[in-house]
């Protein structure tokens, strides 16, 4: 199996956790999105610990909220020692429910509104990371009337190929996000930033992209940043404290997926970090990662139920779910790649192939197309694995059809963490 959390029983069931994917289906329904817990906290210990080791715990890592956020997780990552990054007032909100401490968000986002940055200031996040000029303006004014000096770091774009989708690339001159080094705003930028009075300019962060699976696009970002780090205290005589070096740490969908270990990337960057501060002669800066998918979608799966299957004679085979694109829209989107299961027949030999169909009202609402699996029968149930990251955080009411639940699993035993949407949930802000 491509996950650690799941395996199969003795009734030759999909298992995730220890727990019964046939079990779980029929206790809680389907569409059914069920995490395993252990695996989380085994992930967020393993980049905490190469924090530890690599920087001498002069670190600290960010679980990256939009992968999958709610209060249950929240509080998980926070009892495993981690902070978060938001980018909208509703994590924000959701984190501070959950009783995270403030000091250890940091509040992302390239168009935060005023009303965002005023509550987060309010708050008392930890960092904001500005990502324009315009968003400078606004967070040196609302400091101003709160009488409060904002802790800011500025997101940078190193000019990095990750290599990777275009719809996940992030670092690139191109990218909506942050100041770009190529035509000097990243400059124009941290001057601004020093200029202000109710600001205090902390670092820098650069993200490169997502699912990246390789170590070298890191390395080069972070000896681009340090440089740019070195250049600034040449220029305006201030030597910058922190480097937020992001995430996008790749994870394996299916099976000819390329993965390194999470504390490779970090032992050949940290190595990178260190060999250029020496170089430059500029002291280590305390490091922060943004780790979201890593941590969350190997420990995920969804559960459905089979509807229907269609054969079109010589064209294609069709298996409908009683999901789709409202709870996993990934394919739809970038034709993201996955592995797909018949839970109750698991032991068995995958020698059908099907295109895996959701109940939207739309041509494009698939979740996988030519995908192996073991032949489906109605009443079937599949699981699609490792989609903990961007699926219950993508999913929508479209065609009004209910978001999923959330289960979460620990040592084999469910329990319910985000409940399922009822019909009056769906209409209770209509007028």
């Amino acid at each position: 199996m491509i996950s650690e959390s799941v395996g199969v029983n003795q009734n030759g069931n999909l298992t995730v956790g220890g727990a019964d994917c046939v079990e779980l289906a029929k206790t809680y329904g389907t569409p059914l999105y069920v995490f395993d817990e252990n695996l989380i906290r085994k992930t967020c210990r393993e980049f905490k610990s190469s924090i530890d080791n690599f920087y001498g715990g002069n670190g600290l890592v960010l679980y990256a909220s939009k992968a999958f956020s709610c209060k249950e997780m929240y509080r998980i990552v926070g009892s495993e020692g981690l902070g978060c990054d938001v980018v909208s007032g509703g994590e924000l909100y959701t984190a501070l429910a959950a009783g995270f401490d403030p000091e250890n968000i940091f509040f992302h986002g390239n168009n935060k509104t005023p009303d965002e940055l005023e509550y987060a200031l309010k708050s008392g996040v930890g960092r904001i990371v500005a990502d324009n000029m315009t968003e400078l303006e606004i967070v040196e004014s609302l400091a101003k009337s709160l009488s409060v000096k904002a802790n800011v770091i500025l997101r940078i774009k190193p000019g990095i190929d990750a290599h990777t989708h275009a719809y996940i690339s992030t670092g690139q001159i191109d990218s909506k996000f942050g100041f770009a080094l190529e035509n000097g705003e990243a400059f124009e930028a941290t001057k601004k930033a020093l200029d202000c009075d109710n600001i205090e300019l902390c670092g820098f962060h650069c993200h490169i992209a997502s699912q990246v699976s390789e170590t070298k696009p890191f390395q080069e970002a972070a000896e681009v940043m340090l440089q740019f780090m070195a250049d600034v205290r040449d220029k305006f005589g201030v030597t910058v404290k922190e480097l937020d070096l992001g995430g996008g740490f790749g994870v394996k969908y299916i099976e000819s997926d390329g993965q390194i270990p999470f504390s490779e990337y970090m032992e050949k960057t940290a190595v990178t970090v260190k060999a250029k501060a020496e170089e430059l002669e500029f002291p280590v800066p305390k490091i922060f990662i943004e780790p979201g998918r890593s941590i969350v979608a190997p420990a995920g799966l969804t559960l459905y139920t089979v509807g229907n299957v269609k054969t079109i004679k010589d064209v294609r085979t069709y298996v409908a779910i009683d999901g789709g694109m409202g709870d996993n829209p990934r394919y739809a989107l970038y034709q993201a790649d996955y592995t797909v299961e018949i839970a109750n027949k698991a032991s068995e030999p995958k020698t059908f192939i099907a295109t895996v169909a959701g109940k939207c009202c739309e041509s494009g609402d698939l979740i996988q197309e030519n995908a192996p699996m073991q032949t489906p029968e109605v009443g079937d149930i599949m699981a699609v694995l490792n989609t903990g990251a961007y699926c219950y955080s993508m999913a929508s009411n479209y065609n009004r059809i209910r978001r999923a639940a959330v289960v979460m699993v620990k040592d084999g035993q469910p329990r319910v963490i985000v409940k399922r949407e009822s019909y009056e949930d769906i209409i209770k802000n209509d007028i």
